[in-house]
């Protein structure tokens, strides 16, 4: 048994708000199993007037530490995971990319295998962006790739499925709303399955019709999709005029400062959730990289293919929590409920992870007033 003392413990409040309380420690194997007193015989650990935080938890994130999500080797999984707690990110969705079909069902395959690392941040499932998207708005995204939405396409890997993220227009009518593949939504709720909007050329009335029918999710607000116009809302317009969650790259290069504050002026705490959407060159520095056989330049927190096109990001979970709190005020306490509590609201998981709470999972992530990470446990282990 392990006990942190003298930390700054970002705990829920009585009405489940995150707070900073100080003169706690915290019990914990596996398992967190007290908050309070020191229990006797416990190995103590200083945090040294550090923040002591739930683990991060990113639902976007393609790559880091050189390998990435589509790379044909288990190993560079394994890479992945050990590399995040370092970001103080205990658990994660490694990403798809519109690929050939068969290269993003072997991904899925090492992904499966990923959820029973015992090593590095939790592997908890796969976020799938595309392969069915919006040819106007593909990004980075190869064209040729590009598919129609077909849940059975994707049936054989629901259970490894977290988020799947879909151009709306693929599904329904831009013009009337109507829906020609409403199997697609009904099925991915079955399974459990977010249905999230990106990459997409959707207008705000389709839009809205997505999310009335459970498309309840935004894909990187604001980047490859329609945009805000007074009288064209797009996308933006539908994702600040509902209760969609909405997922926000803040590295100041994808969500320009006032664009965050917007967001957090408009939308409930509740429904934003930070994400880093960073590629295999976070944590390598500046120099070429790569994505998806595509060659990237990356240079200080740009990363751009050769005709300027803007790609993931090369930010760090720690490093978008920081630069968000620092544009919109945010106090640690409660930026902290973006990259933990939401993420896990979300996924139905916060019954076990995503706050310091007796019988949830030791994920613990160790931060300076600076937001530097010091210290991160998984399951009670140090990483």
């Amino acid at each position: 048994m392990k006990t942190l003392i003298n930390g700054r413990l970002i705990l829920p409040d009585s009405s489940g708000d995150f707070k900073v309380f100080s003169g706690k420690a915290i019990n914990f194997d596996e398992k967190i199993i007290s908050i309070g007193e020191p229990l006797e015989g416990s190995e103590l650990i200083d945090a040294e007037n550090n923040f002591i935080a739930p683990g991060f938890i990113n639902i976007h994130i393609h790559g880091a530490a050189g390998v990435d999500t589509m790379d044909e080797d288990i190993d560079a999984l394994k890479t992945f995971a050990e590399f995040m707690p370092t970001c103080g990110v205990t658990s994660f969705l490694p990403t798809t990319m519109t690929m050939p079909l068969d290269k993003i069902y072997r991904a899925l395959e090492r992904i499966s295998i990923g959820k029973n690392f015992s090593h590095g941040a939790r592997i908890l499932g796969a976020h799938v962006e595309g392969p069915f998207i919006s040819r106007k708005f593909k990004g980075a995204q190869a064209e040729e790739n590009i598919l129609p939405a077909d849940f059975e396409l994707i049936k054989n890997f629901a259970d490894v499925i977290k988020i799947i993220t879909v151009a709306p227009e693929e599904i329904m009518s831009n013009a009337q709303c109507v829906m020609r593949n409403e199997n697609f939504f009904a099925r991915c709720r079955a399974e459990n399955i977010i249905v999230s909007i990106g990459h997409s050329a959707a207008t705000y009335e389709l839009a809205m019709a997505a999310i009335a029918r459970g498309a309840n999710h935004i894909t990187h607000l604001f980047n490859a999709q329609t945009g805000f116009h007074h009288r064209k809302p797009g996308i933006v317009g539908a994702a600040l005029d509902s209760n969609a969650t909405v997922e926000l790259i803040t590295d100041n290069v994808h969500v320009h400062p006032a664009a965050q504050r917007l967001v957090a002026k408009v939308k409930p705490r509740s429904e934003i959730i930070l994400i880093t959407d960073s590629l295999r060159a976070c944590g390598i520095g500046d120099g070429v990289s790569e994505l998806g056989g595509q060659k990237v330049f990356v240079k200080g927190n740009l990363a751009t293919l050769e005709d300027g096109t803007i790609v993931g990001s090369v930010a760090k979970m720690n490093e978008v929590l920081r630069i968000f709190c620092e544009n919109t005020g945010f106090d640690i306490a409660s930026g902290v409920e973006l990259v933990t509590k939401n993420p896990a609201v979300e996924l139905n998981i916060f019954d076990r992870l995503g706050s310091l709470e007796v019988s949830k999972a030791a994920d613990i992530t160790i931060f300076d007033d600076d937001f530097n990470i010091r210290k991160t446990f998984v399951r009670g282990r140090e990483n």
